[in-house]
């Protein structure tokens, strides 16, 4: 399991505090730092089962500065999405968890954030 965070969010902190407070194991990604290529955001919002627009903060300055709110949002504007959380990596939502099933969330409530650990543990035989 791996969640993308920036340590200056809250609700990115929060969602750490809640996998340590059930002893998750976890490997956690400084998505500014560590910033994700076009592919990997393809298949990440392929595990999310959502579209780029879905993942894009579009009050934040940079997303206010390239317009998205007027982008279309359609699978012929999908790669335009894509090329800007790439370039812009501030626009992606956070904190995303990716979890061992293949799967990932967007996990911005304590529900959130216990879906993916639940995807993540072994099945109980």
């Amino acid at each position: 399991m791996e969640i993308w965070i920036n340590p200056a969010c809250s609700k990115c902190r929060s969602a750490i505090s809640l996998l340590d407070a059930e002893g998750a194991g976890y490997t956690v990604r400084r998505y500014l730092d560590d910033v994700p290529g076009e592919d990997e955001l393809r298949a990440l919002l392929g595990r999310l089962g959502l579209e780029p627009w879905d993942i894009t903060r579009t009050q934040e300055a940079a997303a206010k500065e390239l317009g998205v709110k007027d982008w279309p949002r359609d699978a012929g504007a999908r790669e335009r999405w894509i090329k800007a959380l790439a370039e812009h990596p501030k626009l992606i939502q956070r904190p995303i968890i990716t979890a061992d099933d293949g799967t990932a969330v967007v996990a911005r409530t304590d529900e959130a954030v216990r879906e993916a650990l639940a995807r993540s543990q072994p099945a109980a035989g």
